[in-house]
């Protein structure tokens, strides 16, 4: 009976630190995983003229084992800045500037019930996030 006892509790503690959150830093080629998380905030904490800031992961989903590619560039532009527009610029085209920087953090919300396996939609079980950058990249499973 106390061996069932010692057992049970041994079980039950496994299962509560497999599932709790995980919140840091991951340096460049480090991984760590969320379990079941409602929520995972990744962020560009990195800097410097490496990769112009830029922070790199590759995130696999148990769900549907796909792995998804996500780049997070504060510093890097999206577009063409000032007057854009190739040659004749965007006023002779009459278009809208288009020119935005990229994002420092992105929040990926688990969606139920999410079957595209090209998507991060499915978030449910085990999420490995790699940083496969070169600055530093802060996870935060919720």
């Amino acid at each position: 009976m106390k061996k069932l006892a010692v057992l049970l509790i041994v079980a039950v503690a496994s299962f509560c630190l497999a599932s709790s959150a995980f919140a840091g830093s991951l340096a460049p080629g480090q991984m760590t995983k969320c379990n079941n998380a409602k929520s995972i905030t990744l962020e560009n904490t990195g800097g410097g003229a490496t990769d112009r800031g830029e922070a790199n992961a590759s995130i696999w989903k148990s769900s549907n084992f796909t792995t998804v590619p996500i780049s997070l560039s504060p510093k890097a532009n999206h577009g063409f800045p000032s007057n854009g527009g190739g040659a004749a610029g965007n006023a002779k085209v009459k278009m809208g500037n288009k020119h935005s920087m990229g994002r420092k953090a992105i929040v990926l919300s688990g969606q139920n019930n999410f079957s595209r396996g090209d998507s991060i939609g499915d978030i449910s079980g085990e999420v490995r996030i790699t940083n496969t950058g070169t600055t530093n990249l802060s996870v935060n499973c919720g």
